[in-house]
Protein backbone atom coordinates (compact mmCIF):
# COMPACT_ATOMS: atom_id res chain seq x y z
CA UNK A 1 0.00 0.00 0.00
CA UNK A 2 1.18 3.79 -0.94
CA UNK A 3 -0.30 6.69 0.45
CA UNK A 4 -0.34 10.27 0.41
CA UNK A 5 -1.57 13.44 2.60
CA UNK A 6 -2.09 17.01 1.09
CA UNK A 7 -3.29 19.59 2.87
CA UNK A 8 -7.46 20.66 2.03
CA UNK A 9 -9.68 23.37 3.00
CA UNK A 10 -11.16 24.06 6.00
CA UNK A 11 -8.48 22.43 8.37
CA UNK A 12 -8.93 18.95 6.49
CA UNK A 13 -6.42 17.16 4.73
CA UNK A 14 -6.96 14.03 2.08
CA UNK A 15 -5.21 11.04 2.35
CA UNK A 16 -5.17 9.11 -0.79
CA UNK A 17 -4.40 5.22 -0.21
CA UNK A 18 -3.51 3.44 -3.29
CA UNK A 19 -3.48 -0.35 -3.14
CA UNK A 20 -1.68 -2.38 -6.48
CA UNK A 21 -3.53 -5.48 -7.99
CA UNK A 22 -2.18 -8.05 -5.59
CA UNK A 23 -3.45 -6.26 -2.61
CA UNK A 24 -7.02 -5.43 -4.15
CA UNK A 25 -7.12 -9.43 -4.93
CA UNK A 26 -6.68 -10.00 -1.96
CA UNK A 27 -8.99 -7.77 -0.28
CA UNK A 28 -11.70 -9.06 -2.87
CA UNK A 29 -11.05 -12.22 -1.83
CA UNK A 30 -10.98 -11.39 1.84
CA UNK A 31 -14.60 -9.76 0.88
CA UNK A 32 -15.95 -12.85 -1.01
CA UNK A 33 -14.88 -15.35 2.35
CA UNK A 34 -16.70 -13.10 4.89
CA UNK A 35 -19.82 -12.34 2.43
CA UNK A 36 -20.32 -15.03 0.48
CA UNK A 37 -23.36 -16.37 2.43
CA UNK A 38 -25.59 -13.17 1.39
CA UNK A 39 -25.78 -14.40 -1.60
CA UNK A 40 -27.90 -17.01 -3.22
CA UNK A 41 -27.18 -18.85 -6.83
CA UNK A 42 -29.06 -21.13 -8.32
CA UNK A 43 -27.42 -25.03 -8.01
CA UNK A 44 -25.47 -23.87 -5.19
CA UNK A 45 -25.97 -24.03 -1.25
CA UNK A 46 -26.19 -20.81 0.14
CA UNK A 47 -22.59 -19.87 0.86
CA UNK A 48 -20.92 -22.14 -1.02
CA UNK A 49 -21.03 -20.88 -4.58
CA UNK A 50 -17.54 -19.93 -5.85
CA UNK A 51 -16.38 -16.34 -6.01
CA UNK A 52 -16.31 -15.91 -10.10
CA UNK A 53 -19.96 -17.50 -9.89
CA UNK A 54 -21.26 -14.78 -7.74
CA UNK A 55 -19.36 -12.09 -9.61
CA UNK A 56 -21.02 -13.18 -12.56
CA UNK A 57 -24.65 -13.10 -11.37
CA UNK A 58 -23.99 -10.07 -9.17
CA UNK A 59 -21.56 -7.77 -10.81
CA UNK A 60 -18.16 -7.78 -11.20
CA UNK A 61 -17.56 -5.25 -8.64
CA UNK A 62 -20.06 -6.97 -6.11
CA UNK A 63 -17.18 -7.62 -3.86
CA UNK A 64 -15.45 -4.00 -4.01
CA UNK A 65 -17.29 -1.92 -1.32
CA UNK A 66 -16.37 -4.65 1.36
CA UNK A 67 -12.89 -4.77 -0.36
CA UNK A 68 -12.27 -1.23 0.07
CA UNK A 69 -13.94 -1.66 3.50
CA UNK A 70 -11.52 -3.73 4.95
CA UNK A 71 -8.51 -2.28 2.98
CA UNK A 72 -9.04 1.22 5.17
CA UNK A 73 -10.09 -0.52 8.69
CA UNK A 74 -6.42 -2.22 7.86
CA UNK A 75 -4.11 0.60 7.06
CA UNK A 76 -6.04 4.21 8.24
CA UNK A 77 -4.66 3.93 11.60
CA UNK A 78 -1.44 2.71 10.17
CA UNK A 79 -1.10 5.67 8.16
CA UNK A 80 -2.36 7.98 11.42
CA UNK A 81 0.43 6.60 13.73
CA UNK A 82 3.09 7.50 10.74
CA UNK A 83 1.42 10.78 10.25
CA UNK A 84 1.36 11.72 13.77
CA UNK A 85 3.96 14.46 13.79
CA UNK A 86 2.50 16.08 11.58
CA UNK A 87 -1.19 16.59 11.87
CA UNK A 88 -3.87 15.50 14.95
CA UNK A 89 -7.43 14.35 13.51
CA UNK A 90 -10.46 15.61 15.29
CA UNK A 91 -12.84 13.61 13.88
CA UNK A 92 -14.43 10.69 11.14
CA UNK A 93 -13.47 11.10 7.50
CA UNK A 94 -15.02 11.22 4.84
CA UNK A 95 -14.47 8.88 2.59
CA UNK A 96 -14.63 8.17 -1.58
CA UNK A 97 -13.38 6.26 -4.21
CA UNK A 98 -10.69 7.27 -6.45
CA UNK A 99 -9.25 4.81 -9.16
CA UNK A 100 -11.13 1.47 -9.43
CA UNK A 101 -10.18 -1.45 -11.48
CA UNK A 102 -9.12 -5.05 -11.54
CA UNK A 103 -5.85 -3.99 -11.70
CA UNK A 104 -5.70 -2.04 -8.64
CA UNK A 105 -7.75 0.54 -6.10
CA UNK A 106 -7.46 3.65 -4.55
CA UNK A 107 -9.42 5.28 -1.44
CA UNK A 108 -9.52 8.82 -0.57
CA UNK A 109 -10.29 9.89 3.17
CA UNK A 110 -10.95 13.78 3.69
CA UNK A 111 -10.08 14.14 7.63
CA UNK A 112 -10.91 17.07 9.64
CA UNK A 113 -7.27 17.93 11.59
CA UNK A 114 -6.63 20.31 14.44
CA UNK A 115 -5.61 23.86 12.55
CA UNK A 116 -2.87 25.89 12.94
CA UNK A 117 -3.56 29.09 14.94
CA UNK A 118 -2.25 32.28 13.56
CA UNK A 119 -1.40 34.04 16.66
CA UNK A 120 -2.08 37.78 16.99
CA UNK A 121 -0.74 39.29 20.06
CA UNK A 122 -0.47 37.67 23.17
CA UNK A 123 2.41 40.01 24.76
CA UNK A 124 2.37 43.40 26.09
CA UNK A 125 -1.76 43.64 26.01
CA UNK A 126 -3.16 46.26 28.59
CA UNK A 127 -5.41 43.74 30.32
CA UNK A 128 -7.99 44.41 33.70
CA UNK A 129 -6.73 43.39 36.63
CA UNK A 130 -9.51 41.56 38.87
CA UNK A 131 -9.33 42.55 42.66
CA UNK A 132 -11.93 41.81 45.15
CA UNK A 133 -11.87 43.19 48.87
CA UNK A 134 -13.02 41.68 52.32
CA UNK A 135 -14.44 44.27 54.73
CA UNK A 136 -15.26 43.79 58.17
CA UNK A 137 -19.11 43.85 56.93
CA UNK A 138 -18.93 40.73 54.80
CA UNK A 139 -17.16 38.97 57.75
CA UNK A 140 -20.19 39.88 59.52
CA UNK A 141 -22.83 38.71 56.75
CA UNK A 142 -20.67 35.13 57.36
CA UNK A 143 -21.71 35.57 61.14
CA UNK A 144 -25.16 36.04 60.28
CA UNK A 145 -25.33 33.11 57.74
CA UNK A 146 -24.23 31.11 60.65
CA UNK A 147 -26.90 32.39 62.61
CA UNK A 148 -29.70 31.69 60.32
CA UNK A 149 -28.77 28.12 59.47
CA UNK A 150 -28.92 27.82 63.85
CA UNK A 151 -32.08 29.54 64.25
CA UNK A 152 -35.57 28.08 64.87
CA UNK A 153 -39.03 28.87 64.08
CA UNK A 154 -40.97 29.91 67.31
CA UNK A 155 -44.92 30.08 66.61
CA UNK A 156 -46.59 33.41 66.62
CA UNK A 157 -49.98 34.13 68.09
CA UNK A 158 -50.45 37.63 69.29
CA UNK A 159 -49.48 39.34 66.02
CA UNK A 160 -50.71 39.67 62.47
CA UNK A 161 -48.19 38.27 59.39
CA UNK A 162 -45.11 40.10 58.92
CA UNK A 163 -42.17 40.07 56.43
CA UNK A 164 -39.88 37.53 57.41
CA UNK A 165 -42.25 35.39 59.06
CA UNK A 166 -43.17 31.79 57.59
CA UNK A 167 -46.94 31.91 56.97
CA UNK A 168 -48.69 27.82 56.64
CA UNK A 169 -51.22 28.95 53.96
CA UNK A 170 -54.54 27.16 52.61
CA UNK A 171 -54.67 28.64 48.87
CA UNK A 172 -56.84 27.76 46.32
CA UNK A 173 -56.37 30.32 42.77
CA UNK A 174 -59.13 30.55 40.00
CA UNK A 175 -58.73 32.63 36.86
CA UNK A 176 -62.27 34.06 35.42
CA UNK A 177 -64.00 32.07 38.44
CA UNK A 178 -62.16 28.46 37.22
CA UNK A 179 -59.60 26.65 39.30
CA UNK A 180 -56.49 26.07 37.25
CA UNK A 181 -53.20 22.89 37.51
CA UNK A 182 -51.29 23.81 39.99
CA UNK A 183 -53.34 26.62 42.04
CA UNK A 184 -54.41 24.74 45.08
CA UNK A 185 -52.01 23.77 47.77
CA UNK A 186 -53.09 22.98 51.77
CA UNK A 187 -50.66 23.71 54.67
CA UNK A 188 -48.20 25.40 52.52
CA UNK A 189 -45.22 27.07 54.21
CA UNK A 190 -44.59 30.48 52.77
CA UNK A 191 -41.80 32.79 53.80
CA UNK A 192 -43.20 36.08 53.42
CA UNK A 193 -41.09 38.22 51.20
CA UNK A 194 -38.82 35.99 49.79
CA UNK A 195 -40.58 36.20 46.41
CA UNK A 196 -41.32 32.86 46.25
CA UNK A 197 -45.36 33.67 44.55
CA UNK A 198 -46.01 36.01 41.72
CA UNK A 199 -45.95 39.74 42.53
CA UNK A 200 -48.56 40.99 44.63
CA UNK A 201 -49.29 37.77 46.83
CA UNK A 202 -47.14 37.63 49.56
CA UNK A 203 -47.45 41.21 49.76
CA UNK A 204 -51.12 40.87 50.90
CA UNK A 205 -50.57 38.26 53.01
CA UNK A 206 -48.77 40.57 55.29
CA UNK A 207 -51.23 41.79 57.90
CA UNK A 208 -53.26 38.55 58.21
CA UNK A 209 -53.95 37.07 61.24
CA UNK A 210 -53.81 33.32 62.14
CA UNK A 211 -57.19 31.92 61.16
CA UNK A 212 -58.28 34.49 59.05
CA UNK A 213 -59.65 34.18 55.21
CA UNK A 214 -58.89 36.15 52.63
CA UNK A 215 -58.79 36.82 48.76
CA UNK A 216 -55.80 37.70 47.58
CA UNK A 217 -55.63 38.98 43.34
CA UNK A 218 -52.86 39.16 41.45
CA UNK A 219 -51.58 39.26 38.27
CA UNK A 220 -49.51 36.12 36.65
CA UNK A 221 -46.54 38.04 34.46
CA UNK A 222 -46.29 38.31 30.72
CA UNK A 223 -43.35 36.22 30.96
CA UNK A 224 -45.22 33.41 33.86
CA UNK A 225 -44.17 29.32 32.25
CA UNK A 226 -47.70 28.29 31.94
CA UNK A 227 -49.01 29.79 28.62
CA UNK A 228 -52.32 29.74 29.62
CA UNK A 229 -51.69 31.73 32.65
CA UNK A 230 -49.10 34.69 31.22
CA UNK A 231 -50.71 38.17 32.35
CA UNK A 232 -54.06 36.76 33.47
CA UNK A 233 -55.94 37.99 36.52
CA UNK A 234 -56.24 35.47 39.16
CA UNK A 235 -57.92 35.57 42.93
CA UNK A 236 -56.45 33.37 45.30
CA UNK A 237 -58.51 32.10 48.58
CA UNK A 238 -56.57 32.28 51.47
CA UNK A 239 -56.26 30.89 54.63
CA UNK A 240 -53.60 31.89 57.30
CA UNK A 241 -53.24 28.27 59.59
CA UNK A 242 -50.26 29.15 61.62
CA UNK A 243 -47.72 31.64 61.75
CA UNK A 244 -43.94 31.43 63.06
CA UNK A 245 -41.21 33.65 63.11
CA UNK A 246 -37.50 32.83 63.09
CA UNK A 247 -35.53 32.84 66.40
CA UNK A 248 -31.56 33.38 65.97
CA UNK A 249 -29.28 32.20 68.69
CA UNK A 250 -27.44 34.56 70.40
CA UNK A 251 -23.55 35.19 69.34
CA UNK A 252 -21.29 34.25 71.78
CA UNK A 253 -18.50 31.63 72.63
CA UNK A 254 -20.68 28.79 73.30
CA UNK A 255 -22.76 29.33 70.46
CA UNK A 256 -19.41 29.23 67.93
CA UNK A 257 -17.98 26.58 69.52
CA UNK A 258 -21.37 24.63 69.01
CA UNK A 259 -21.72 25.72 65.53
CA UNK A 260 -19.04 26.44 63.94
CA UNK A 261 -16.28 24.50 65.51
CA UNK A 262 -13.84 27.57 66.44
CA UNK A 263 -12.80 28.39 69.84
CA UNK A 264 -14.02 31.81 70.39
CA UNK A 265 -16.36 34.85 68.34
CA UNK A 266 -13.07 36.36 67.60
CA UNK A 267 -11.29 33.35 66.21
CA UNK A 268 -14.68 32.24 64.12
CA UNK A 269 -14.30 36.10 62.25
CA UNK A 270 -10.15 35.78 62.02
CA UNK A 271 -10.86 32.22 60.31
CA UNK A 272 -14.01 33.85 58.56
CA UNK A 273 -11.87 36.22 57.00
CA UNK A 274 -9.06 34.59 56.01
CA UNK A 275 -11.00 31.79 54.40
CA UNK A 276 -13.10 34.69 51.95
CA UNK A 277 -10.00 36.82 51.63
CA UNK A 278 -8.45 33.44 49.82
CA UNK A 279 -11.91 32.97 47.87
CA UNK A 280 -11.39 36.78 46.87
CA UNK A 281 -8.21 36.03 45.65
CA UNK A 282 -9.12 32.99 43.63
CA UNK A 283 -11.80 34.83 42.25
CA UNK A 284 -10.09 37.63 41.10
CA UNK A 285 -7.24 35.23 39.87
CA UNK A 286 -9.31 33.70 37.48
CA UNK A 287 -11.18 36.53 36.66
CA UNK A 288 -8.14 38.03 35.71
CA UNK A 289 -6.85 34.63 33.51
CA UNK A 290 -10.63 34.80 31.79
CA UNK A 291 -9.56 38.32 30.88
CA UNK A 292 -6.21 37.19 29.74
CA UNK A 293 -7.71 34.34 27.80
CA UNK A 294 -10.50 36.69 25.89
CA UNK A 295 -7.98 39.23 24.75
CA UNK A 296 -5.30 37.13 23.37
CA UNK A 297 -7.82 34.66 21.70
CA UNK A 298 -9.71 37.72 20.03
CA UNK A 299 -5.95 38.61 18.45
CA UNK A 300 -5.42 35.08 17.07
CA UNK A 301 -7.18 34.23 13.46
CA UNK A 302 -8.15 30.32 13.43
CA UNK A 303 -10.36 28.18 10.90
CA UNK A 304 -11.80 25.51 13.23
CA UNK A 305 -13.19 22.24 11.57
CA UNK A 306 -16.82 21.68 12.18
CA UNK A 307 -15.87 18.56 13.75
CA UNK A 308 -14.33 20.38 16.72
CA UNK A 309 -17.14 22.79 17.01
CA UNK A 310 -19.60 19.49 16.99
CA UNK A 311 -17.54 17.68 19.50
CA UNK A 312 -17.23 20.56 22.12
CA UNK A 313 -21.44 20.52 21.72
CA UNK A 314 -21.60 16.93 22.43
CA UNK A 315 -19.94 17.45 26.00
CA UNK A 316 -21.97 20.30 26.40
CA UNK A 317 -25.17 18.81 25.90
CA UNK A 318 -23.88 15.58 28.40
CA UNK A 319 -22.86 18.19 31.09
CA UNK A 320 -26.30 19.94 31.02
CA UNK A 321 -27.86 16.28 30.48
CA UNK A 322 -26.24 15.03 33.60
CA UNK A 323 -26.81 18.56 35.53
CA UNK A 324 -30.63 18.08 34.33
CA UNK A 325 -30.83 14.83 36.27
CA UNK A 326 -28.74 15.70 39.41
CA UNK A 327 -30.84 19.01 40.35
CA UNK A 328 -34.15 17.74 39.13
CA UNK A 329 -34.27 13.86 40.47
CA UNK A 330 -33.80 12.41 37.12
CA UNK A 331 -34.82 13.93 34.95
CA UNK A 332 -33.90 13.22 31.14
CA UNK A 333 -32.91 16.03 28.25
CA UNK A 334 -35.31 13.98 25.82
CA UNK A 335 -38.34 14.88 28.23
CA UNK A 336 -37.70 18.39 29.47
CA UNK A 337 -37.57 19.32 25.68
CA UNK A 338 -40.45 17.71 25.12
CA UNK A 339 -41.84 19.58 27.82
CA UNK A 340 -40.62 22.88 26.87
CA UNK A 341 -41.77 22.17 23.37
CA UNK A 342 -38.07 22.18 21.83
CA UNK A 343 -35.99 20.14 20.19
CA UNK A 344 -32.55 18.67 19.98
CA UNK A 345 -31.57 20.33 17.00
CA UNK A 346 -32.35 23.72 18.60
CA UNK A 347 -31.08 22.70 21.90
CA UNK A 348 -27.71 22.19 20.25
CA UNK A 349 -27.82 25.64 18.12
CA UNK A 350 -28.42 27.44 21.56
CA UNK A 351 -24.47 26.12 22.36
CA UNK A 352 -23.27 26.42 18.91
CA UNK A 353 -21.60 30.33 19.35
CA UNK A 354 -20.21 29.45 23.13
CA UNK A 355 -18.97 26.15 21.53
CA UNK A 356 -16.98 28.07 18.83
CA UNK A 357 -15.47 30.30 21.52
CA UNK A 358 -14.32 27.62 23.35
CA UNK A 359 -12.56 25.53 20.72
CA UNK A 360 -10.81 28.95 20.07
CA UNK A 361 -9.64 29.47 22.96
CA UNK A 362 -8.34 25.81 23.22
CA UNK A 363 -6.46 26.40 20.07
CA UNK A 364 -4.87 29.47 21.19
CA UNK A 365 -3.93 28.31 24.30
CA UNK A 366 -1.93 24.91 23.07
CA UNK A 367 -0.33 27.57 20.16
CA UNK A 368 1.22 29.52 22.96
CA UNK A 369 2.02 26.73 25.06
CA UNK A 370 4.14 25.47 22.13
CA UNK A 371 5.81 28.64 20.92
CA UNK A 372 6.89 29.37 24.56
CA UNK A 373 7.93 25.65 25.16
CA UNK A 374 6.34 25.75 28.22
CA UNK A 375 6.57 21.92 29.79
CA UNK A 376 6.53 20.08 32.96
CA UNK A 377 9.48 18.64 34.38
CA UNK A 378 9.30 15.47 36.18
CA UNK A 379 10.89 17.10 39.35
CA UNK A 380 7.76 19.51 39.49
CA UNK A 381 5.45 16.41 39.12
CA UNK A 382 7.18 14.58 41.44
CA UNK A 383 6.95 17.66 43.49
CA UNK A 384 3.03 17.91 43.23
CA UNK A 385 2.91 14.37 44.36
CA UNK A 386 4.68 14.54 47.44
CA UNK A 387 2.29 17.54 48.44
CA UNK A 388 -0.05 14.94 47.99
CA UNK A 389 1.30 12.35 49.83
CA UNK A 390 1.96 14.31 52.94
CA UNK A 391 -1.62 15.06 53.10
CA UNK A 392 -2.00 11.61 52.90
CA UNK A 393 0.07 10.74 55.58
CA UNK A 394 2.39 8.28 53.37
CA UNK A 395 5.99 9.10 51.72
CA UNK A 396 6.28 9.55 48.22
CA UNK A 397 7.07 6.14 46.96
CA UNK A 398 4.18 4.81 48.74
CA UNK A 399 1.76 6.87 47.07
CA UNK A 400 3.39 6.95 43.84
CA UNK A 401 2.68 3.44 43.82
CA UNK A 402 -0.88 3.87 43.44
CA UNK A 403 -0.45 6.90 40.67
CA UNK A 404 -0.92 5.86 37.05
CA UNK A 405 0.35 7.71 33.83
CA UNK A 406 -2.70 9.27 33.00
CA UNK A 407 -2.76 10.82 36.45
CA UNK A 408 0.68 12.15 36.37
CA UNK A 409 -0.35 13.36 33.07
CA UNK A 410 -3.07 15.38 34.41
CA UNK A 411 -0.89 16.68 37.00
CA UNK A 412 0.93 17.60 34.50
CA UNK A 413 -1.20 19.42 32.70
CA UNK A 414 -2.33 21.61 35.37
CA UNK A 415 1.65 22.53 35.93
CA UNK A 416 1.83 23.32 32.37
CA UNK A 417 -1.11 25.81 32.10
CA UNK A 418 -0.19 27.18 35.80
CA UNK A 419 3.08 28.55 34.13
CA UNK A 420 1.39 29.45 30.98
CA UNK A 421 -0.85 31.80 32.57
CA UNK A 422 2.32 32.87 35.01
CA UNK A 423 3.91 33.72 32.00
CA UNK A 424 1.09 35.83 30.19
CA UNK A 425 0.51 37.69 33.95
CA UNK A 426 4.46 38.15 33.57
CA UNK A 427 4.17 39.69 30.23
CA UNK A 428 0.86 41.62 29.94
CA UNK A 429 0.25 45.31 31.47
CA UNK A 430 -2.60 43.88 34.17
CA UNK A 431 -4.30 47.10 35.15
CA UNK A 432 -5.42 47.28 38.98
CA UNK A 433 -8.92 48.02 39.29
CA UNK A 434 -10.44 46.90 42.86
CA UNK A 435 -13.88 46.03 43.30
CA UNK A 436 -16.09 44.77 46.78
CA UNK A 437 -16.58 40.88 46.44
CA UNK A 438 -19.83 39.65 45.70
CA UNK A 439 -22.03 38.44 48.78
CA UNK A 440 -20.07 35.13 48.60
CA UNK A 441 -17.00 34.81 46.70
CA UNK A 442 -17.27 32.15 44.12
CA UNK A 443 -15.09 29.26 43.64
CA UNK A 444 -11.72 30.18 41.63
CA UNK A 445 -12.66 28.82 38.27
CA UNK A 446 -9.88 26.25 38.05
CA UNK A 447 -10.66 25.40 34.13
CA UNK A 448 -9.13 28.72 32.71
CA UNK A 449 -6.23 27.16 34.35
CA UNK A 450 -7.11 23.57 33.55
CA UNK A 451 -9.31 24.07 29.71
CA UNK A 452 -10.44 26.72 28.14
CA UNK A 453 -13.72 24.54 27.58
CA UNK A 454 -14.18 24.87 30.95
CA UNK A 455 -14.27 28.40 31.56
CA UNK A 456 -15.87 28.97 28.89
CA UNK A 457 -18.55 26.69 30.54
CA UNK A 458 -18.10 28.42 33.42
CA UNK A 459 -18.76 31.96 32.19
CA UNK A 460 -22.26 30.54 30.64
CA UNK A 461 -23.13 28.69 33.72
CA UNK A 462 -24.80 32.54 35.43
CA UNK A 463 -28.70 31.41 36.51
CA UNK A 464 -30.98 33.49 35.30
CA UNK A 465 -33.61 34.04 38.25
CA UNK A 466 -36.69 31.37 38.09
CA UNK A 467 -39.99 32.88 37.39
CA UNK A 468 -42.01 33.79 41.07
CA UNK A 469 -45.19 31.47 40.91
CA UNK A 470 -48.26 30.68 43.25
CA UNK A 471 -47.58 26.61 43.06
CA UNK A 472 -44.05 25.24 41.99
CA UNK A 473 -45.60 22.65 39.67
CA UNK A 474 -43.36 23.67 36.55
CA UNK A 475 -40.35 24.79 38.35
CA UNK A 476 -38.29 22.24 37.52
CA UNK A 477 -38.38 22.56 34.09
CA UNK A 478 -38.42 26.03 33.79
CA UNK A 479 -35.53 26.70 35.62
CA UNK A 480 -33.38 23.99 33.94
CA UNK A 481 -34.60 25.91 30.74
CA UNK A 482 -32.84 28.78 32.19
CA UNK A 483 -29.31 27.23 33.06
CA UNK A 484 -29.73 25.64 29.49
CA UNK A 485 -30.12 28.57 27.97
CA UNK A 486 -27.86 30.61 29.91
CA UNK A 487 -25.41 27.56 29.30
Amino acid sequence: MKYNVEASEKSTVKITLAFDKTEWDEANMQAYQKTRGRYFVNGFRKGKAPKHVIELNYGKGVFYEEALNELFDKHYEEVLEKEKDNFTVVGRPELSVGDISEEGASLIATVPVKPDVKLGAYKGINIEKKEYNVKDEDVEAELKKLQERNSRLVEVTDRAAENGDTATIDFSGSVNGEKFEGGTSENYPLVLGSGSFIPGFEEQVVGMKVGEEKDVNVKFPEDYQAEELKGKDAVFAVKLNKLEKKELPEVNDEFIKDAAGAESVEAYKKETRERLEKQAKEKGDAETENNILRAITANAEVEIPEAMIENQIDMMVRNAEYRLGMQYGGMKLADYLRYMGSNMEDFRKGYRAQAEDTVKSQLVVDKIIREENIKAEDAEIDAKLEEFAKSANKTLEEYKKDVDEAQREYIGNDIVINKLFDFLKANNNLTEKAEEPAEKPAAKKTAAKKSSAKKAESEGEEKKPAAKKPAAKKTAAKKAEDEGKAE
